[in-house]
């Protein structure tokens, strides 16, 4: 009788796990369902189809139109018809609300920077610290110009800060078009929010070691500098490759700065350059900085790899440099250009541009800073601004075609110099 009762309370028991497991099953295989519900809207939401609500979301309905448009015209080539451009791919809205006649103090600064898919994903952390007007430039080959395409439209569709602030553009081969990305459903469908965005980008980083696109393909850097300069509306710009990081407020400072000086097209100003250890914390200020650098975790940029590139900055000078306080941006000291200096700078936007036969590696930033120096540009050093580069760069890291595209472009640059002895006939000034 005892026994019939334990067996009788088991089989209860055990009657009342299963049915909890069957409910298990059937809540997770509606979540499954509603899972797959939300991620083919998500879909239709993003690239179109029947899915997709028209009235649901206009603004960004707006955007996709814009984006259709764009690519329907289908960009235009470079002078050398090498490479096929998309100005303008994704505007931002603080570029679309621009009207002409506003407030030109509102407009003071932007950043331009260029970049392959791979390492886009350095976006994010730049934006977060920048935090103002900002032009990219993407260079995409092959199957990575419509993954390029569909990423830039899915940043802008779900990220707030980078549909407000960053314009997108495009530039791929002649022979290549980019498309709209509607049927490629199955790649894109884990698309649904800003931070999926940004994993999808991870998946794609590091797939080239720097320059070393599949197919031998060159980076066109200079191409890309100068469709990213030219994207912005701003009186000064500052150019920067996306893995480098700029001091913080750094536009709110030189925008206060600036106002009160008297405007000089003739100058650049120069933000001296470091490169920190991966694993550290990027500075914000440069007090932050100068305790990184006085224990090596930061040193100036290209010390391993070209210490003469830099060297003019003066390092020492401008870590010794008395700062009035954080805040108080000024010009610490002045310098002329000397061989082979290539500073990077905040400089208006009627500088000289970067001569576009350089690619891949070598002279390209150098050959700009000796047509500064040319046609007569001073260099002021900024007092507290400064750039640092994620990681430290050491010979093992280039890809094995570095030397030969070095002396390759060192052939270029002599010619280069000679041309500008034509272009500026008045100016006694060589590189």
């Amino acid at each position: 009788m005892h026994l019939s009762k334990k067996c009788s309370a088991f089989k209860v028991v055990l009657s009342a796990l299963l049915i909890v497991a069957l409910l298990q099953l059937i809540y997770l295989s509606f979540l499954s369902k509603f899972h797959g519900k939300q991620q083919r809207y998500r879909y239709s939401e993003l690239f179109g189809g029947s899915g997709a609500k028209k009235n649901a979301h206009p603004e960004k309905n707006s955007r996709k139109e814009r984006l259709r448009y764009s690519l329907s015209t289908g960009g235009i080539f470079d002078n050398s018809g090498q490479y096929r451009v998309y100005k303008n791919l994704i505007k931002s809205d603080f570029t679309t609300n621009q009207k002409p006649g506003s407030d030109p103090s509102s407009n003071i600064l932007a950043l331009a920077t260029h970049t392959t898919i791979n390492n886009l994903h350095h976006l994010e952390s730049l934006l977060e610290r920048w935090q103002n007007p900002l032009s990219v430039a993407i260079f995409a080959h092959g199957q990575d110009v419509k993954f390029a395409t569909a990423l830039v439209y899915a940043l802008s569709f779900f990220c707030p800060q980078i549909q407000a602030l960053v314009d997108f553009h495009l530039v791929c081969l002649s022979g290549e078009t980019a498309s709209f990305p509607e049927q490629d459903r199955e790649h894109f469908a884990g698309l649904e929010d800003c931070a999926s965005v940004f994993s999808r980008l991870e998946t794609h980083r590091d797939k080239y070691k720097n320059y070393a696109i599949s197919g031998n393909i060159s980076y066109p850097n200079n191409l890309l500098r100068n469709i990213a300069r030219g994207g912005t509306e701003s009186s000064y710009i500052l150019v920067i490759d996306i893995d480098m990081m700029p001091s913080a407020d750094l536009h709110q400072q030189f925008q206060t700065m600036i106002l009160k000086r008297e405007p000089a097209s003739d100058e650049v100003f120069v933000l001296p350059a470091f490169e920190i250890r991966h694993a550290r914390k990027m500075p914000a200020t440069k007090t932050e900085l100068v305790q990184l650098y006085q224990v090596g975790e930061v040193r100036p940029f290209y010390e391993e790899l070209c210490p003469r590139c830099q060297a003019p900055t003066n390092y020492s000078q401008w870590v010794n440099s008395h700062v009035r306080g954080p805040a108080n941006l000024e010009v610490a000291y002045t310098l002329t250009w000397v061989d082979p200096w290539e500073p990077f700078y905040i400089g208006p936007h009627t500088v000289p541009l970067y001569d576009e036969n350089f690619k891949q590696y070598g002279f390209n930033r150098i050959s700009q800073a000796c047509e500064l120096h040319v046609a007569g540009y001073r260099f002021p050093v900024l007092s507290t601004a400064f750039l640092v580069h994620r990681g430290f760069k050491i010979q093992g890291e280039f890809h094995a075609r570095k030397d030969e595209e070095n002396k390759r472009n060192r052939v270029l640059f002599r010619s280069f110099k000679e041309g500008l002895k034509t272009k500026y006939p008045s100016s006694n000034r060589r590189c």
